[in-house]
């Protein structure tokens, strides 16, 4: 137990007051969350470290690795995605791995500490047959391996979800990446609403949801509020919200925006953990864009898990050694395995 903090009573619910413990909520506004995103910056983070002392064991952060596991080719058009088959990137269609190099993978990075192993595949969406049988089998062997399995393959069916979890997965990424509103702007392949159909198809086999968002793809302030606001009208609310900057990656439709400001990343760690008390927070891509002070800050203010290893599926990421050296300076230390090794219930 951690000892009790001034902010630990402060209400999710009110931007600037403290009153009742704070609650699950699935009736947030825009605005409230804009209010909340908008505070003076050391009375969000300030908040938002009551709320995850309150919720979290302080001080220890998850190590995650994700690997990808079939690159490039996509036939979506993500305009931030090196991997889709619409843009001209470095990054070329490969064939997919095969289940003993991913495991050799997976023991790689639990020797380096990991305790989650994402295995991505840049699919529109999961198709029957021999590539989602070997994806099975990667599941099925990460998890003998003691470690937590995630995966983010695309759209799938309530069967296909169902397969996923005989075989063991205890989560499924599949962000929302942005509002309802910029999301056109951003992708015509997909649906917001097929989004939120996978998500659905993933919570009704007993998997735990893994769905965050981007920022710095030209978005406002309004749309970042707009994406927590939907993601909270999940019930439960998703386990693990990761939150990512955009990479800018050339030959994408977004690489001559400007970089993301660290303020605006840690603002928007503060806020996503206000809203999800429960959740792990992942501050994910676009960490070697920041400094490891503002690392540290994001890490401060509630997120407390990264992605450890030296890329992102193809996007770079910070060295291991860098990493450790920054959880060793925070005076932080990496979350062990934990029984059954799947997230908590973001509910109460």
């Amino acid at each position: 137990m951690t000892e009790p903090h001034p902010f630990d009573a402060w209400d999710s619910g009110s931007p600037s007051a403290p009153s009742a413990p704070n609650p699950i909520r699935h009736d947030w506004t825009v605005d409230e969350v804009v209010a909340i995103h908008d505070l003076p910056l050391f009375a969000l983070m300030d908040r938002a470290r009551g709320v995850h002392r309150a919720h979290h064991v302080d001080g220890e952060v998850q190590l995650c690795t994700l690997l990808s596991v079939k690159t490039g080719g996509c036939p979506e058009d993500c305009a931030y995605c090196p991997q889709s088959s619409h843009h001209d990137t470095s990054t070329s269609p490969e064939k997919m791995l095969d289940v003993d190099g991913v495991l050799e993978a997976a023991d790689r990075a639990k020797a380096a500490g990991s305790t989650r192993f994402c295995m991505g595949a840049a699919w529109r969406e999961v198709k029957d047959g021999p590539a989602f049988d070997r994806v099975l089998a990667m599941v099925r062997g990460v998890k003998e391996r003691g470690l937590e399995a995630c995966v983010t393959l695309g759209m799938l069916t309530e069967e296909q979800a169902k397969k996923l979890k005989d075989a063991g997965l205890d989560a499924y990424n599949h962000n929302l990446d942005t509002s309802r509103e910029h999301y056109r702007s951003i992708i015509s392949t997909r649906t917001y609403d097929e989004r939120l159909v996978t998500l659905r198809n993933v919570r009704k086999a007993g998997i735990t949801v893994c769905s965050g968002g981007i920022i710095g793809m030209g978005e406002s302030v309004r749309d970042r509020a707009a994406m927590l606001v939907e993601l909270a009208r999940l019930r439960p609310h998703p386990e693990s919200v990761p939150i990512n900057a955009l990479v800018r990656v050339p030959g994408t439709p977004l690489e001559s925006l400007p970089p993301l400001d660290p303020v605006e990343f840690i603002r928007m760690i503060a806020t996503a953990r206000i809203v999800f008390p429960r959740s792990m927070v992942r501050l994910s891509a676009g960490r070697t864009d920041l400094s490891r002070e503002a690392q540290m800050m994001c890490l401060y203010v509630g997120a407390n898990s990264i992605f450890y290893g030296d890329k992102l599926l193809t996007t770079p990421n910070p060295e291991t050694d860098e990493d450790t050296a920054l959880i060793r300076d925070a005076g932080l230390t990496a979350r062990k395995p934990s029984v059954g090794m799947s997230d908590a219930s973001a509910e109460e």
